[in-house]
């Protein structure tokens, strides 16, 4: 067997894992079983092993982090919003929470299920460590605010249960408030830093490749926008003590601009970045 076999077999098995979690926690939330929850949890995390040893497989098949595919491209995205959910939810408990988390998942494998193995990401005068560095703390920091809007949401329909008294048995399967508010705290927290890293990776590349750290490019906008809006609210819950509804809200609002900004860009803007 061929690394490249290895490297199909792996990624069937995982995209066949997160299938098998993603029905897992949604019929969960159906049934309001806590316990499918929990199992839904494990088969997420036999996923998670098997995306590592896929993009271990690409890492190797392609000869190193620069020339990774298009394909691995979205498996680190997934590997990413995984990883980082499987972290809070063994220190909060917040299972159900997984059944925002895994479609999210899902729809990126899918994703990287329509893209071509051995087609590399980068153009060849892209190729470079820095952008390489640039891509993994850029995807590691939207993951985290990915995962504070799904906290946001998930928040939100519980505070409104709670307020109008319609919670009943979920209760006992819904995670406190308080852990919520948490995961987007620490999301924030450590997302705005992460991606300010990406942001001066990329900067650093842009003055060594284009002889300038600002190209007029729509997609740095996008980018230089979220980092200053993000930032605003990590400020306003450090220094001003934002919290609970207001910030689940506001991460939720800023999250679904940002997403549909990027389509705008992706679709209607020709950018540097049209390899994304």
């Amino acid at each position: 067997m061929t690394l490249f076999s290895l490297e199909l077999i792996l990624f069937k098995l995982t995209l066949a894992f997160c299938t098998l979690c993603t029905f897992g926690y949604l019929l969960s939330l159906l049934i309001k079983r806590v316990m499918l929850a929990r199992v839904s949890t494990w088969v997420l995390t036999i996923a998670f092993g098997f995306l590592t040893l896929n993009l271990l497989a690409a890492f190797i098949n392609s000869a190193g982090p620069v020339n990774l595919g298009s394909r691995a491209f979205f498996l680190f995205c997934a590997w990413a919003v995984s990883g980082l959910y499987l972290v809070f939810q063994f220190k909060t408990k917040t299972r159900l929470l997984g059944a925002f988390i895994s479609p999210f998942i899902l729809l990126l494998m899918i994703a990287a299920a329509g893209q071509e193995t051995g087609k590399s990401l980068l153009p060849e005068n892209l190729q470079s460590w820095l952008t390489t560095l640039h891509l993994v703390f850029a995807i590691i920091g939207e993951a985290l605010f990915v995962l504070a809007s799904c906290a946001g949401v998930m928040f939100i329909i519980q505070n409104g249960l709670l307020k109008h008294k319609k919670l009943g048995k979920m209760s006992r399967l819904l995670p406190s408030l308080h852990d919520l508010d948490r995961i987007n705290h620490l999301c924030l927290l450590w997302g705005f830093p992460i991606l300010t890293i990406g942001i001066i990776a990329g900067a650093v590349f842009a003055g060594m490749a284009w002889k300038t750290l600002w190209p007029a490019d729509p997609k740095i906008i996008w980018s230089f926008a979220a980092w200053v809006i993000y930032g605003f609210l990590l400020h306003q819950r450090l220094a001003i003590g934002w919290k609970g509804s207001r910030m689940a809200v506001l991460s939720c609002a800023v999250f679904i601009l940002f997403l549909l900004s990027f389509l705008a860009v992706r679709f209607c803007f020709t950018t540097l970045h049209d390899f994304i």
